[in-house]
């Protein structure tokens, strides 16, 4: 997702990411940049409060190593998209599609899907019910990368994301919350310090 670039390519811990954001919160003596991988953010909604503590840290990294060794990265993606919070008291992609879109998140639009995979970053700045200007310019990224044929397919399987039966929407999100989190990097996505 957008957050996590190298999703499907490291084993819990972006090293690159860390090493970024830890020179840059050094420079800036403050916590500016997080570096917390989907698999790290999803140990944290499962397990840990979201203090910011060191022995949180830790056990976070521990939780984070052991779900990369019980599960795929799509069953990891996928409990991530369907728990994590979409907005203000919004949580999983299902109640997201039904606030923001008013249908099922399996007959999610293509637009529709980018606006949401989009707004991962930040739900209660980005909403997709009213996409500001740099949301918009994030859908139109994911959308491009979309129709591309170098669009990821890395993970395999099918992501459930909600609860409707409709496979080719469910690609179709697919396709956008995989195209985020490989456009993440070309994307400058400024200080970001809440995505932790």
């Amino acid at each position: 997702v957008a957050e996590d670039a190298a999703f499907f390519s490291h084993d819990g811990v972006d090293y690159d990411e860390l090493r970024l954001s830890m020179e840059k919160n050094w420079e800036r003596w403050q916590f500016l940049r997080g570096a917390s991988t989907i698999t790290q953010q999803l140990a944290k909604n499962l397990y840990l409060s979201p203090s910011r503590n060191p022995y949180r840290k830790v056990r976070e990294l521990m939780i984070t190593r052991r779900l990369e060794a019980e599960l795929s990265k799509t069953r990891i993606l996928e409990l991530y998209l369907n728990l994590i919070e979409w907005g203000d008291g919004i949580w999983g992609a299902e109640a997201a599609a039904q606030r923001y879109f008013g249908v099922p998140a399996s007959d999610l639009s293509a637009e529709q899907a980018a606006l949401m995979a989009g707004a991962i970053i930040n739900p209660r700045v980005y909403s997709p019910a009213h996409p500001n200007k740099r949301l918009l310019q994030r859908q139109q990224i994911i959308l491009g990368r979309m129709g591309r044929k170098d669009a990821p397919a890395e993970g395999g399987g099918e992501i459930r994301i909600g609860s409707g039966k409709g496979s080719v929407a469910r690609d179709t999100c697919r396709r956008a919350f995989d195209s985020a989190v490989a456009e993440h990097r070309s994307l400058d996505i400024g200080h970001d310090a809440q995505r932790q």
